[in-house]
């Protein structure tokens, strides 16, 4: 595949499949329902949920400075704070073009070479990554009954036994090639175990406990946003605690595979939340809010972020 065409399709697919799903939300639940559930809900505990996320955002950038610390570059933290709210706000335009962004910021702002400073929110990432992990595993321990008969009911045994044959099909095909010479192989190979020893490099920094506090603590922000966010709708208040787990874990993926979860994360929200037997409009309402206030934040503080960037530090380099 071409460069140019490779590029132009991680921006038009993100797009084409967030419209898709904001059509999908609205064809579930008329717009003016979704409306009327929200007018309902109670703001406070939204603000509280967003007020969560800031939190969430001022600790990501505060442990950044632990991973380029190493590297003898003292980064000032307002610095970093802003160039993690204009991450998220780019991110609306491509996915996960925040990441190059803040990378560069770094670069223009605080003189970190692009590729060292990309590098540490690589290894940030794939912290992230192996937390989002755990919670998926500690979810499936502690509802592994309820997943086991929600599955027993939609599928038969005899698909169950071929789809989990498959897994291991597919399991044992990756183990046998690992040892292959194929150059493509050999590549994803390369990259899976660079991904490992990033993680592990976590291990060997200076501030290491530091690191892993700040990275429990984001994780932390995030799952109580989402929590609190149900206590503003009377029709969720005592929801399954697996409920708010699952639906965390959709609505995560969601904001990872479109812009900035646009469309796919209230859709996300009510495949979680249906599987439990909650109805289509509060679960509709609940992530349109939600991922609205979170949009909201986000367009706020990133645009401030982006103005007084330069402005900061003009103001900095004439002390």
């Amino acid at each position: 595949m071409q460069p140019k065409l490779k590029k132009a399709l991680t921006i038009i697919i993100p797009i084409l499949l967030s419209i898709g799903l904001v059509w999908y939300s609205l064809s579930k639940v008329p717009l003016h329902q979704v409306i009327e559930e929200a007018k309902g809900a109670n703001y406070w505990w939204i603000a509280l949920s967003v007020f969560c996320l800031t939190l969430s955002h001022m600790s990501r950038a505060y442990r950044w400075l632990f991973m380029l610390e190493p590297l003898g570059y003292k980064v000032k933290f307002k610095n970093s704070l802003m160039a993690v709210f204009s991450t998220y706000l780019i991110n609306y335009g491509i996915p996960r073009s925040g990441e190059v962004a803040r990378a560069t910021i770094l670069a223009n702002y605080e003189k970190i070479p692009f590729e060292k400073g990309f590098g540490t929110i690589v290894a940030e990432r794939i912290a992230d990554m192996i937390v989002m992990l755990f919670i998926i595993f500690v979810t499936l321990i502690l509802q592994f009954e309820f997943i086991v008969e929600f599955f027993s009911n939609k599928f038969s045994a005899t698909t169950l036994i071929i789809l989990s044959t498959i897994g291991l099909i597919i399991i044992g095909f990756f183990l046998i090639l690992r040892k292959s010479e194929i150059i493509v192989i050999k590549k994803i190979v390369t990259f899976v175990n660079g991904l490992i020893e990033g993680a592990l490099s976590i291990l060997k920094m200076k501030r290491k406990w530091a690191f892993i506090g700040h990275t429990i603590f984001i994780w932390g922000m995030y799952l109580l946003m989402f929590y609190t966010t149900t206590f503003a709708f009377d029709s969720l208040i005592g929801i399954p605690i697996a409920a708010v787990l699952i639906g965390f874990i959709s609505a995560s993926f969601s904001i990872a595979a479109t812009n900035g979860g646009t469309g796919a994360y209230p859709a996300a929200v009510y495949a979680a939340f249906s599987i439990f037997g909650i109805a289509e409009d509060p679960s509709f309402a609940f992530g349109w809010v939600l991922w609205g206030a979170q949009t909201i934040m986000t367009i706020i503080l990133g645009a401030l972020s982006l103005i007084y960037l330069p402005i900061y530090n003009r103001k900095s380099a004439e002390v």
